[in-house]
């Protein structure tokens, strides 16, 4: 029997020894890619590849990629733990052809992996294509020689693959595994198909075709290969069990879940659900995600809090989620070291949410037995499953999960009609495109920029080997073509020149793109900006200034020195910074995105409460200690591996490959980085932190300045101090002390003017009482007052409520550009007259409108001038209401 890690080995080794470059695994939150919620398949990090937009210095790969498939548009939750096969976390082996190879390689390769080096029977074996896909059925049927009796020609409604709705697309061949007559269900294509006998093991898609709007399909002019076998399936199949939960892997974990809840029964559900689900919640956090109430972050609760909920089903009512982190990384620790590296980490985050969760879950669930007793029918009411989410933290597919093993149903519809737009939830949708303007033709031809600028801030012999207007190839570039004769920007075109060779760096890793100039003898062209294209271009984007620019000139790239001498301060700061986080906070803190520019930094990182002042101060202190301390930088290129095993940190959200840039800041500070940074760290200057906020939950934000950016912070900042202190008629020091006594006076006099309100309320009152009309018989004063506050008014209307007795009174006043109104009425008429509907009566009137007790209200407005009418007619209102 091979075990699962074994499997997974022999498959990488298999295609390596087919000339295919092993990948590592992507993270599992998609690198700019706002169209995905997670990796959901092996493709999805080589899109771009697939889409001709990026270059790779291979055309043959395989992988292991974890994926996860747990929210959104593919969302497999609620079958985990009911099914054999569901999971929120796989693996998904695949080998990929970028225009290299196609069907007939793609099928022997599959083939000659089960047959010969898994070692099943081809009699086990039944084998679908495309039901037009000709070729592959010959491939197979010919060449391979499958039996014809196991063998299916299926829609396209299951063996035809798109990325969208246009775009590229193809036929599929797909391989399942015979089970055998014990089991239930028919071969696939049949009415009987969703059996457990016939399991899909293998997916072999053909990108063939470009798909247009009105469904035309194009040839691809270089087709591609995508292939996915799920690990966790392959590993049944192998081992001779027909459950994924019945595998090495598994069996491990469910051990480990059974001994922490205490359950005896092995068998349990509930325990493949916690099994399961700390697998993807494990991998979520070292990859980044943190529990939060929206997008990502809102799938990881759920996800944290059904495995607690099916523990607490089990009879365990104490932590015991997070002691899972450690029986999972004995077992897949060695694959994914990640596992291993941020195990504490890992683990303090789970035990946080199973504390949070834990508190409510006993609570909730008394209320949903309670509902459950008297409950009419067989449907949870969706106001009862908002509470418990609302309430108790419910995620709604828990509240369903709990349903569902009662043999009920819930108001879903009752549930978001509840919500009320609360929270919007996490989607996964879009199309792929052609990032970056720049077509595949251009990335097939065209060789990538070779980037010179870590030692060079200027270039006497750079060819010129494309430029792009608004995305499309030109041969000649003539002065300011296409400029908009309004100087309007955004109605500029775009216009970008790529080079064989550039000192220019592209906009990466948070730090900005340089600016500068391209010039020859003839011509001089404006670098605004530097951006990458398809993952191995600079493209300088700007305008031709003057002459006219070719393709195969030869042109001096120089870049503005000062600027980039200011991003480069501000770039190797934030890694000291990072460096001190994680040595003050904890290994906790993981970058979450940056910004480094010429004036300032900006970064964002994991961490579950505010930063405070002391701990800024200290961040401060250490870096600036660092900077005084002035080592070198040095940079050296190393394997990933390598690079990670050293103690390089990778920053989140990041794209690297095999070989990997190492930037280390003595002892202090180690990371991979493609910037550019200081020589020595002294050369920063200073540092300070300016802000320090929230930006999400779980994420903060600290904004910093760096070099002459710092020196100007702080030279602003001691005028702005001394400016104080000379209109406070104090030295700088005084300062602190003089505004508490103004303060502490500023408090006494607000106190002394409410006593003085207070008493102009009750002269107001006394005057004013004079002034009601009888009205029907109840006594009426609407006012007009200048000058007076909203405590006043309200003040004022008690007064004369008191003073008159039994009567309605409306008061208002002009406060700037507004109106303030109040009415009240005496406890005996509030049976008659409601002091909200009246002083409504009047704001309509004014603009505005209000609200409050029958015996008190108060309103707004917006035109002071209708005032003095509006109260004249409440006399002929209260006549109406009293009539």
């Amino acid at each position: 029997m091979k075990t699962t890690a074994e499997i997974r080995q022999a498959f990488l080794d298999f295609f390596a020894e087919h000339d295919h470059r092993i990948v590592r695994s992507s993270p599992l939150v998609p690198g700019n890619d706002p169209t995905l919620l997670f990796t959901n398949a092996g493709m999805v990090q080589f899109k771009d590849v697939f889409l001709g937009a990026e270059k790779r210095d291979y055309s043959r790969a395989t992988t292991a990629q974890r994926c996860v498939r747990a929210g959104g548009k593919h969302n497999d939750l609620e079958n985990v733990g009911y099914t054999a096969r569901h999971h929120t976390f796989f693996e998904m082996l695949g080998n990929f052809s970028f225009g290299d190879y196609f069907k007939r390689e793609a099928i022997q390769y599959a083939w000659i992996f089960l047959t010969e080096r898994c070692g099943l029977a081809p009699e086990k074996l039944w084998v679908t294509v495309f039901e037009d896909d000709d070729e592959a059925a010959s491939i197979w049927l010919d060449d391979i020689g499958i039996d014809p009796d196991r063998f299916s020609r299926i829609g396209a409604k299951d063996n035809f693959w798109a990325m969208g709705d246009t775009g590229p697309c193809g036929p599929c061949t797909e391989i399942f595994y015979d089970h055998g007559p014990d089991v239930p269900g028919g071969p696939p294509g049949t009415p009987d198909e969703d059996g457990d006998r016939y399991i899909e093991i293998w997916n072999l898609v053909f990108m063939q075709y470009d798909r247009s709007e009105d469904g035309t399909m194009t040839p691809l002019p270089r087709p591609c290969v995508d292939t996915g076998m799920g690990l966790e399936r392959l590993a049944a199949v192998l081992q001779g069990v027909h459950s994924n939960y019945e595998i090495d892997l598994f069996e491990a974990l469910i051990r480990a879940a059974a001994e922490r809840t205490g359950t005896e029964d092995l068998q349990a559900a509930s325990l493949k659900v916690i099994a399961d689900h700390v697998r993807a919640c494990a991998f979520l956090v070292a990859d980044g995600v943190l529990p939060s109430n929206e997008g990502r972050g809102y799938v990881l609760r759920r996800i944290i809090r059904r495995a607690i909920r099916h523990g607490y089903k089990l009879g365990c009512e104490t932590p015991f989620f997070a002691a899972m982190v450690g029986p999972l990384a004995d077992v897949m620790g060695e694959a994914y070291p990640e596992l291993v590296e941020k195990q504490q980490a890992i683990t303090d985050v789970l035990a946080r949410e199973e504390h949070r969760f834990g508190e409510t879950l006993d609570q909730g669930m008394k209320l949903l037995d309670g509902v459950l007793e008297t409950l009419e029918g067989n449907t949870i009411p969706g106001e009862v499953a908002f509470k418990l989410y609302d309430t108790y933290g419910f995620p709604l597919d828990l509240t369903r999960d709990i349903a569902r093993e009662r043999e009920l149903g819930v108001d879903d519809a009752g549930f978001e009609a509840a919500m009320q737009a609360q929270r919007e939830r996490a989607r996964s949708a879009g199309q792929f495109s052609v990032r970056d303007g720049i077509s595949s033709d251009l990335v097939a031809d065209l060789p990538a920029t070779e980037f010179v600028g870590y030692d060079q801030a200027s270039l006497d012999d750079a060819k010129v080997v494309a430029i792009l207007v608004d995305g499309r190839k030109r041969d000649i570039l003539s002065a300011d073509e296409g400029a908009d004769e309004s100087n309007d920007e955004s109605a500029r075109s775009s216009v970008i020149v790529i080079l064989d060779r550039t000192p220019f760096y592209a906009e990466s890793g948070g730090q900005i793109g340089d600016t500068g100039t391209l010039s020859t003898d003839r011509s001089y062209f404006e670098v605004s900006d530097t951006r990458k294209l398809a993952g191995v271009y600079h493209g300088h984007e700007g305008r031709l200034a003057q002459g006219t620019l070719r393709v195969g000139d030869r042109v001096t790239a120089r870049i503005d020195d000062d600027r980039r001498a200011e991003i480069v301060r501000h770039h190797s700061a934030t890694h000291l910074m990072h460096a001190a986080l994680r040595e003050l906070l904890g290994e906790h803190v993981q970058q979450k995105g940056s910004l480094v520019a010429p004036d300032r930094l900006r970064f964002d990182f994991s961490h579950p409460e505010p930063v405070t002042p002391e701990q800024i101060e200290a961040i401060e202190n250490r870096v600036n200690a660092q900077i005084q301390a002035n080592v070198a930088a040095s940079a050296r290129v190393m394997e990933f591996d390598d690079a990670i095993a050293a103690g390089a940190l990778a920053f989140f959200g990041d794209k690297y490959g095999d070989r990997v840039r190492v930037l280390q800041f003595g002892a202090y500070s180690t990371e991979l980085c493609g910037g550019t940074h200081v020589d020595r760290v002294g050369d920063i200057g200073a540092f300070k932190i300016v802000s320090e906020a929230g930006v999400s939950s779980g994420v903060r934000r600290i904004e910093a300045v760096a070099g002459r950016a710092a020196v100007a912070w702080m030279q602003q900042a001691d005028r702005s101090l001394r400016s104080l202190a000379a209109r406070l008629k104090a030295s700088p020091e005084q300062i602190g002390e003089r505004v508490d006594g103004l303060l502490d006076r500023n408090r006494e006099l607000e106190k002394e003017l409410e006593r003085l309100n207070q008493k102009l309320a009750a002269s107001r009152g006394a005057d004013l009482g004079s002034r009601a009309i009888e009205v029907a018989g109840v006594r009426l004063l609407a006012e007009k007052l200048d000058g007076v506050d909203p405590n006043s008014l309200r003040d004022t209307v008690d007064q004369l409520k008191n003073k008159l007795g039994s009567a309605v009174i409306v008061l208002g006043a002009v406060a700037g550009d507004g109106v303030r109104l109040v009415a009240g009425v005496t406890p005996d008429l509030t049976d008659r007259v409601k002091a909200g509907e009246l002083v409504n009566h009047v704001a309509a009137q004014v603009g505005g409108k209000g609200g409050g007790r029958p015996d008190f209200a108060q309103a707004g407005g917006s035109e002071p001038e209708a005032l003095e009418p509006a109260l004249a007619s409440v006399a002929g209102w209260l006549a109406e209401r009293l009539g």
